[in-house]
């Protein structure tokens, strides 16, 4: 587990691009954190660390966006998701193993995850200060 503290959403960004140069292209990343927590600055990070250019934005109507870089990146809202069946219809499935996914609202498919994801709680501490615990990945320790 690491844990970072940041003060803007440009140090929010930073975290995740170093995160992004331990990735290896097909792990799924379940983050976690309130609405405004700082996910959307998160994939952004994580995009930019992938070689991604194209602007990021939160995939809330879309449900998932996907952008080329390096690998593959699958970025997921789950906000309206609540059962198997809204996950399944979401193409959720067809996603495994195909790139990196990073998933908002993991709260709400916390069961449907696979065991060996990558746990990213984003927790705001006031209006700009962020705490981000990383956990699930031996390489992150590095980060």
């Amino acid at each position: 587990m690491r844990k970072f503290i940041t003060s803007s959403a440009e140090e929010t960004e930073a975290v995740a691009e170093k995160l992004a140069g331990t990735l290896k292209g097909n792990e799924i990343i379940a983050m976690f954190g309130g609405l405004g927590a700082g996910k959307t600055a998160f994939t952004r990070g994580l995009a930019r660390g992938l070689g991604i250019c194209e602007g990021v934005s939160s995939p809330t109507f879309a449900l998932v966006n996907e952008y080329n870089g390096k690998f593959n990146l699958y970025h997921f809202d789950m906000y309206r998701v609540s059962s198997w069946d809204d996950l399944y219809s979401t193409g959720f499935f067809d996603y495994l193993d195909n790139g990196i996914m990073i998933i908002e609202w993991s709260e709400n498919i916390r069961e449907f995850l696979p065991q060996n994801h990558i746990t990213v709680t984003i927790s705001p501490l006031d209006e700009n200060t962020r705490e981000i615990i990383i956990e699930g990945s031996d390489d992150i320790l590095s980060v």
